[in-house]
């Protein structure tokens, strides 16, 4: 089987660096929830973007590092093959850090979710009519469902185009290969 990597070692490989980028996203949420709660006002905007950004940055460094240590531990994987390993990490990380975002909506952030909820529903009540009141309390009941559902396509886009992005260069492709 040279030349080819094989799809459980794809998978076995996706899976570790898969934790690793759930657990980035999944620290950085309780990160941001105990920011939050503390109510710092201007300088915790900018703390939280700040945060956000070194996630981000952090999360798309930690791919590359994956995908460079894939084609390290084994010279046969060509660029299809750390797209396809980019692709099952970010399915599992993206999996990992929704379960944990289900989680924290139905377990241990309820009632600040459901005070967030009312908030946002009284603010905008005077603008509303029956019906429209009505669709957002059906829609509160569905809102942890919701929130993993979008949490998860968001989080796989990311992470299958990123590794999209980061594949085409990994392996480097020698522009001699053809003349040897």
């Amino acid at each position: 089987m040279e030349g080819k990597i094989s799809s459980g070692l794809l998978w076995n490989e996706a899976g570790k660096a898969g934790l690793a980028l759930g657990l980035v996203s999944t620290v950085y949420m309780f990160l941001n929830l105990l920011l939050s709660g503390g109510g710092a006002g201007f300088l915790g905007g900018i703390l939280s973007f700040l945060l956000w950004l070194g996630k981000l940055v952090l999360c798309i460094w930690l791919m590359g590092f994956f995908m460079k240590r894939l084609v390290a531990r084994h010279p046969e994987a060509d660029n299809a093959a750390t797209f396809r390993f980019g692709t099952r990490t970010a399915l599992l990380s993206s999996l990992l850090f929704s379960a944990v975002s289900l989680a924290n909506v139905l377990f241990i952030s309820k009632d600040a979710m459901m005070e967030q909820w009312e908030a946002a529903i009284s603010s905008y009540s005077s603008m509303l009519d029956s019906n429209s009141m009505e669709m957002l309390d059906r829609m509160q009941a569905n809102l942890p469902q919701i929130t993993f559902i979008s949490n998860f396509i968001y989080c796989f886009l990311f992470g299958t185009i990123l590794a999209l992005i980061l594949s085409r260069n990994i392996p480097a492709k020698d522009p001699f290969a053809d003349n040897q």
